[in-house]
């Protein structure tokens, strides 16, 4: 069968092997001409996930059987949009998708259900001062419909709002941004799969950041199980159920970040995809549960065996894992780690490097200018903590002057 997958990144490149491994043929769409996943696939087209006219015609000229996206927020609508007009499988409508990947419906969903979330609000380039008099700094502006921590800023002022207004909306469509008070809390993401409306939460992680200047919520790693898991377990997953409800997900995986702080739980952003953080690649080594597999069939209206799904308990599950998505100081490197050596150390099952000699690593603003990451798991905290030093002792991009770049501070916080 043909599936078309939207977006070429290295975040899409492990479906694209799935799919490719079950015996389909893969169509990837990307902006970039060099998108990495284009390797992988039998055809590439130069055309932004955005452009849902261009993807239909995409569609048509390769007679797809489905079409999809992993690891990535904005091209679920463009997914579900395709779907709908050529009369593919879809298991999100076009309603739905819309809902989760523009923050302006998320939002307003939210109140109406009574999902907690921080306090916010929209703001045109033009507002007024007065519209934020009851507003507490620091605050983040984002886009409405970004992703990667593009244009999102913790900032302390009215008048530092007006600078960055017009680059926060140049990452977006829209022509508002959302304000939110700024939550000093610990963050986590849920994984999971809904079947039939019955959500099963596979995975319960802390989301680890980092912040350079104004520019926040960078993620460094995720860390399994979450130190929030024992205490809240059951709130957490009474929220996503009622997240579930309210937006009326069918089937499907989601993804969930939520704040946990003095004020208790806050939903942050929600998702129907696979998780960015390579979820697809440790979610059967840590749960027995082939996501990315279930993810293809799904897509291609193909029978999906749950009986995997239905055998995972989550409080059960004494497994310890990280996926670390490390970052480097800015250079031009000289040197780089071999992938073969980091693999042969303890625990560690996946890496990547997303630069290679010669290339310059620019300052951190988003998740754009990682520099990797590796998969690493444990049978206890104590053996994680200890493995993740190990890596971390060989793992170098090293430039010029002899000086190794990785940051390993931001992910190694065990």
């Amino acid at each position: 069968m043909k599936l078309l997958v939207l977006g070429g990144g290295s975040g899409q490149i492990s479906i694209i092997k799935k799919a490719k491994e079950m015996g389909h043929h893969v169509i990837v769409s990307d902006y970039y001409a060099d998108a990495p996943g284009k390797k992988y696939a039998d055809y590439g087209e130069t055309v932004s996930t955005f452009d849902i006219k261009s993807n239909i015609e995409v569609a048509k000229k390769y007679s797809i059987d489905g079409v999809l996206t992993s690891g990535t927020d904005q091209p679920v609508y463009t997914a579900a949009r395709i779907a709908e007009e050529l009369n593919l499988p879809s298991f999100l409508s076009s309603a739905t998708a819309l809902k989760v990947t523009n923050k302006m419906g998320m939002k307003k969903l939210f109140k109406k259900a009574d999902i907690p979330s921080v306090k916010h609000k929209f703001l045109q380039q033009n507002f007024l001062d007065r519209e934020l008099q009851d507003f507490s700094f620091p605050a983040v502006v984002k886009p409405l419909d970004s992703q990667g921590q593009r244009g999102v800023f913790k900032l302390t002022s009215i008048k530092e709002i007006r600078e960055k207004f017009s680059e926060v909306l140049s990452f977006s469509r829209e022509n508002k941004i959302l304000i939110e008070e700024y939550y000093s809390s610990g963050e986590i993401t849920v994984s999971g799969w809904v079947n039939k409306g019955e959500l099963k939460i596979l995975t319960i992680t802390d989301r680890i950041t980092y912040e350079t200047g104004p520019h926040i919520g960078i993620c460094t790693a995720h860390i399994f199980p979450s130190k929030f898991l024992p205490e809240y377990h059951q709130e957490i997953k009474n929220i996503s159920e009622k997240i579930v409800k309210a937006f009326q997900i069918k089937d499907g995986p989601i993804y969930f970040q939520m704040l946990i702080g003095d004020d208790g739980i806050k939903v942050n952003e929600i998702a129907c995809r696979i998780g960015g953080a390579y979820e697809g690649d440790f979610m059967p080594l840590l749960t027995g549960v082939d996501i990315l597999q279930m993810m293809v069939n799904l897509a291609l209206n193909q029978k999906i065996d749950f009986s995997p799904l239905d055998r995972y308990q989550l409080k059960e599950n004494k497994k310890w894992l990280s996926v670390q998505l490390f970052f480097a100081l800015p250079g031009r490197i000289a040197d780089i780690s071999s992938s073969k050596e980091i693999l042969s150390l303890d625990g560690v099952s996946q890496i990547g490097f997303n630069f290679k000699k010669g290339d310059r690593i620019k300052k951190i603003k988003n998740a754009t200018e990682r520099a990797g990451y590796f998969i690493i798991s444990a049978v206890n905290k104590r053996e994680l903590k200890e493995n993740l030093k190990s890596v971390y002792d060989r793992l170098k991009i090293i430039d010029s002057q002899g000086q190794n770049l990785i940051i390993r501070e931001a992910g190694e916080v065990l």
